[in-house]
C-alpha cells in the first residue's frame, strides 16, 4: 500500500490505530450517540490542526449560541479562545438549513470554505441535514456537494453524526471513512470504546479500542496485542543470570534468575509473593534499575514493609528504584500496559516487579483477551531485556492442591515459582517451589520457607524437615 500524505489527530493512540492518522482530503463520518465524545474528539483533532498550521472551518447545527459550547471546551486543555475567528471560525447553519434547505447550506459552506481558506471541515449535525433532505439521493447529492467542493481546495471534512453505521445510511457508502465512539456499561463502570469501521485506501486497525476523557481531552489505548511488531522475532534473546536478591533461591533456579525472562510467582495471600519482589528489588542499581509496579501496596507501605523485615531497598526516589502505585479502581487495560511499558522505557528499567496480574485482570471488561495482551507485554518485555518478576494470587490459602493461574497463561511464561501453606501439626508450614525454568536446570524439590529477620529464609528440602519443620537455611 503506498504512502498517502496524512491529517493527523493529534492523538497519539487515534493515529496508530488510523495507521498515521487521516487521509488528507478526505472525507470521514463521526458517529455516536449523545454524549459519547463526538464533539470533544472532532475540537480536539481541529485545534491540533490548528498547531499544525492548518485553518479551520466548522460547522454546525445548533440553534443556541456557539458560547455554550465554548463554555463547555473552556475546561479542556487543548482549547484555546485566542484562537476563535482567526485560525478556526464556528458557523451555524441554522437558520439556513430551517429557512432555505439543503442547497442553500451547501452554497454557504462553498464560499465560507474558500474565504476562510480551509483546510480542515468539520460538520455537526449531519443527521439533521438527513432528516431535513427528502430522500436518500438528497443526501448524496448533499454529501457528494461539500465533499466535491472540499477536495476541490484540498480540505479534509469530519461529518458528525449521531445515527449508527448499523443503519445502512447513504452517506455511510460515500465517505472514506466511518468512526465509531460508544459509550457502554460492563457491569456498573462505563467503558468507551472507539472503533474504525471504514477506512478506505488504509490499513486501519481494526477491533474495538478503549478511550477516556480527561482534562487533556480524549486519549485512546490501542489494544496492545493489536499493536503487532514483527522486529521482535528478530531480536536475540538475553543471556546470563541475575540475582534474585536470596542466594538460596538462586540455587533453586540453577544459579539465578535467566536474564531478560518472565517469571510468575503463584501463592496464596500471606505467603511471600511482595516479599520476594522487595528481595528482587533490592538488588536494583545504577546499571539495573528497577521498577514495583503495583496496585495493592502504597511506596509508603513498601518502604515500612521492607524495613520491617530488614530488606534493605534503595533509598525513597533514587533513580535505581522506582515505585509506581495505581489504585484498583476503574483501570483500563491497555492503558496500564501503556503506563507500564512506558515507564521501562523512560527509566532504562532492567529489573521489574509487578505486584500483580491480578489487578491487570481486574482492569479487562473482556477477559477472554487477556492471554494475548500478557502474551503482547512480555514479548515487549523480553525484547527490551528486561527481567520480570511477575505475582499471582491463587485462591487456596492453605492446602496441597492448587489452581493453576488463568488458563495458558504459565505457558507463555519462562519460569515459574509457587508458594503454598499447608497445616502440620496444628502450624502453618510456608514452602516454596520452582516448577519451571525454560531451557534450565533447577531443584523441583519443594523447600520451607518463612519469614525472618533480613527477610525471607529458605530452608531444606521440605520432605526432611516436616518431621522437625524449623527453618536452617541452605547454603548459597
Amino acid at each position: 500500500m503506498h504512502d498517502m500524505s496524512r491529517l493527523t489527530t493529534g492523538i497519539s493512540g487515534l493515529d496508530q490505530i488510523l495507521a498515521g492518522g487521516f487521509i488528507a482530503g478526505a472525507s470521514y463520518i463521526i458517529q455516536g450517540q449523545p454524549g459519547a465524545g463526538k464533539t470533544i474528539l472532532s475540537n480536539q483533532i481541529a485545534f491540533s490542526h490548528l498547531r499544525d498550521g492548518g485553518k479551520v472551518l466548522y460547522v454546525t447545527l445548533l440553534a443556541e449560541s456557539h458560547e455554550r459550547l465554548f463554555q463547555a471546551l473552556d475546561v479542556l486543555d487543548f482549547f484555546d479562545r485566542s484562537k476563535l475567528g482567526n485560525d478556526i471560525t464556528y458557523v451555524s447553519v441554522f437558520q439556513t438549513l430551517r429557512d432555505e434547505g439543503l442547497d442553500a447550506v451547501v452554497k454557504l459552506l462553498r464560499r465560507e470554505t474558500k474565504r476562510q481558506g480551509a483546510t480542515l471541515l468539520v460538520f455537526d449535525g449531519l443527521l439533521n441535514a438527513r432528516d431535513r433532505a427528502e430522500t436518500d439521493f438528497d443526501v448524496k447529492t448533499f454529501v457528494a456537494e461539500i465533499q466535491g467542493q472540499a477536495a476541490f481546495v484540498g480540505c479534509s471534512v469530519l461529518f458528525l453524526t449521531s445515527s449508527s453505521v448499523k443503519e445502512i445510511s447513504p452517506e455511510h457508502t460515500m465517505v472514506d471513512g466511518v468512526v465509531e465512539l460508544t459509550d457502554t456499561l460492563a457491569g456498573v463502570r462505563s467503558v468507551r470504546q472507539i472503533q474504525i469501521r471504514k477506512s478506505r485506501g488504509s490499513k486501519a486497525i481494526g477491533g474495538l479500542h478503549e478511550f477516556e476523557i480527561s482534562d487533556g481531552g480524549i486519549t485512546v489505548y490501542p489494544r496492545l496485542e493489536a499493536l503487532a511488531d514483527p522486529a521482535i522475532a528478530a531480536l536475540e534473546p538475553a543471556t546470563g543470570r541475575v540475582g534474585s536478591g536470596l542466594a538460596e533461591l538462586d540455587a533453586l533456579l540453577g544459579g539465578g534468575i535467566p536474564r531478560g525472562s518472565v517469571t510468575l510467582i503463584a501463592g496464596p495471600t500471606g505467603g511471600g509473593k511482595t516479599t520476594l519482589g522487595l528481595h528482587f528489588l533490592s538488588q536494583s542499581s545504577a546499571d539495573e534499575p528497577g521498577l514495583h509496579f503495583g496496585f495493592f501496596e502504597t511506596p509508603h507501605r513498601l518502604y515500612a514493609k521492607a524495613r520491617s523485615l530488614g530488606i534493605a531497598l534503595p533509598a525513597s526516589g533514587s533513580p535505581e528504584l522506582t515505585l509506581h502505585w495505581t489504585s484498583l479502581s476503574d483501570n483500563i487495560l491497555d492503558k496500564l500496559g501503556d503506563q507500564l511499558l512506558g515507564q521501562v522505557q523512560k527509566l532504562g528499567i532492567k529489573r521489574l516487579f509487578i505486584d500483580g496480574f491480578g489487578g491487570f485482570e481486574r482492569a479487562a471488561h473482556h477477559r477472554p483477551r487477556l492471554i494475548e495482551f500478557f502474551a503482547s507485554l512480555v514479548d515487549r518485555l523480553r525484547a527490551l531485556s528486561v527481567t520480570t518478576l511477575a505475582t499471582w494470587e491463587i485462591r487456596e490459602l492453605v492446602g496441597t492442591d492448587v489452581t493453576a493461574p488463568a488458563r495458558d497463561l504459565s505457558a507463555i511464561l519462562d519460569n515459574m515459582i509457587l508458594l503454598r501453606q499447608v497445616e502440620e501439626d496444628h502450624r502453618l508450614v510456608r514452602s516454596i517451589s520452582v516448577q519451571k525454568v525454560r531451557d534450565g536446570n533447577f531443584d523441583s524439590a519443594a523447600h520451607l520457607i518463612e519469614f525472618a529477620e533480613g527477610g525471607l529464609a529458605i530452608g531444606a528440602s521440605l520432605h526432611h524437615e516436616l518431621a522437625s519443620p524449623s527453618v536452617d537455611p541452605i547454603d548459597g
